[in-house]
């Protein structure tokens, strides 16, 4: 695990150097794979023959001084979301078992560029749909730091294997917390961009309007060259915004003296764990000992971007999980007789029972007779959430709270209690409906010794603050560098 526990840069200069060898980072990949792979299950598929071809490929290219790629030589960690060309993504689901992409998504494009390797892909909730990784269909992963404890979700295969050093690093997709809260809850930092800022093309789609690729790292520094690495305009997406990338590395100054924090006194209400509300308290305490001023303000309509979200959520996945009719690809049911069949016993035995009841609820808010009363009234709420955060960033710089409002729970706690499960991303959701970038970096551990998330938010593209404010934060505390013991 030492390896891992390096910086990216400091990786970069050994390599070049010649005192490390690509082959050398791979080997170590799946070395730590083997030794805690069974306890913590972080992995769907893994690619061992492809990455060690690919190894010996930018060995070469090391020697021959072409190694150029910013993510050069450094394993990595594919949410099982994301499209892989002749690499077997499943989204966690019986439907996809035997689905391997003939092409990548723009993000494995932009990896292969950076000259990064693929060491596998990672477990999730099925379809990106939960906040515990229990409802995938292959497996259960843990929590590196407590076994008995879930991970976080969706991306909880990619918070899980980086925090145990089985990558360097990992992409996770977020929709209404999915990197941002198991980055919480594994100790790692978790970074959900603006929307548009990284390309969708080859992410299968849960909620359009609110899904977006993020790096799931060890450090604020490390989110950044990902970041770097993945962010830019892409044709193949409609929603991909043509702005200027900046260089986000020239942001990480250390300095943030005069940064305008604002506080919500909606995210330290009922319902939050006392261990998590003094943290990051304390972690705002930090900040403004290094020059930031903050003020406590008030998001009135936060308290509907639950039932907001999961409305608009549920509604968009019924529509795009329609073309799993296991005609077209994916598995189809050997039991089917007849068309129609095809299309109900092929999703009823290859959709879990989560996704199941997320196509209904949003089949019913879109039906006739309840479109108005639900999908609609909730597309207006989503409105007045937005303009909450626009109200604030015309006085403040960032808003500052938990990611989470517990530390991560054992497992089987709450797999029963769908309503409880979704409170969990109540200070998460209010982002990803704004459209609003979004980083969560450690800030402490409960009594218990489970880590405890700060969450940093920001204005649209204004990445490079809030890399700013939570790499300077860090450069202030050691949280971030624990490591669970396995």
């Amino acid at each position: 695990m030492s390896l891992f526990q390096s910086k990216l840069r400091d990786i970069q200069d050994r390599l070049h150097k010649k005192e490390l060898s690509v082959a050398d980072l791979v080997d170590e990949s799946y070395r730590r794979i083997g030794e805690v792979e069974d306890r913590v299950k972080a992995f769907l598929t893994l690619n061992e023959e492809g990455a060690r071809r690919r190894a010996a490929e930018l060995d070469d290219r090391l020697g021959d001084g072409e190694a150029k790629g910013l993510l050069f030589g450094l394993p990595a960690g594919i949410k099982d979301n994301i499209v892989t060309r002749g690499l077997r993504t499943t989204c966690a689901s019986k439907l996809l078992d035997n689905f391997k992409p003939v092409h990548h998504a723009t993000v494995m494009d932009k990896l292969d560029a950076a000259q990064s390797i693929t060491i596998g892909k990672l477990n999730m909730d099925e379809f990106a749909m939960g906040g515990s990784n229990e409802n995938s269909a292959y497996h259960v992963t843990r929590n590196p730091w407590n076994l008995e404890h879930v991970p976080g979700g969706s991306s909880g295969g990619s918070a899980a294997a980086v925090a145990a050093g089985e990558v360097f690093f990992a992409l996770g997709s977020d929709t209404g917390g999915s990197i941002r809260q198991p980055a919480a809850y594994c100790g790692v930092v978790g970074l959900k961009p603006t929307y548009g800022l990284v390309s969708r093309f080859g992410l299968v789609a849960f909620a359009s309007s609110l899904d977006q690729i993020g790096p799931v790292t060890r450090s604020v520094e490390d989110a950044a060259y990902v970041l770097q690495a993945i962010a830019g305009h892409d044709p193949l997406d409609s929603t991909s915004a043509n702005v200027d990338i900046p260089d986000y590395l020239s942001a990480l100054t250390g300095d943030v003296r005069g940064l305008r924090i604002a506080v919500p006194k909606e995210y330290f209400g009922e319902g939050i764990d006392p261990a998590v509300k003094d943290a990051v308290l304390t972690a705002l305490k930090v900040l403004e000992s290094q020059g930031a001023v903050w003020e406590e303000v008030s998001m009135p309509h936060n308290e509907y971007a639950v039932a907001t979200y999961y409305l608009l959520a549920s509604s968009e996945a019924s529509s795009n999980l329609a073309r799993f009719d296991g005609v077209r690809y994916g598995v189809r049911s050997s039991e089917a007789e007849s068309l129609l069949d095809v299309f109900v016993k092929s999703r009823s035995e290859g959709f879990g029972d989560e996704v199941k009841r997320r196509i209904m609820l949003g089949t019913y808010a879109l039906s006739s007779g309840y479109y108005d009363a639900y999908y609609l009234k909730a597309q207006k709420v989503r409105t007045l959430i937005k303009r909450d955060f626009d109200v604030v960033f015309e006085k403040f710089d960032l808003v500052l709270g938990p990611t989470a409002p517990t530390p991560a729970f054992k497992l089987g706690a709450q797999v029963d209690d769908p309503l409880t499960m979704y409170l969990n991303d109540i200070f998460s959701i209010p982002v990803n409906l704004a459209g609003v970038p979004a980083i969560s970096v450690p800030c402490g551990t409960n009594a218990e010794g489970l880590p405890i998330g700060l969450q940093l938010i920001g204005r649209a593209f204004d990445e490079s603050t809030v890399l700013r404010a939570a790499h300077a934060y860090e450069q202030a505390t050691d949280h971030h560098k624990q490591r669970p013991n396995l």
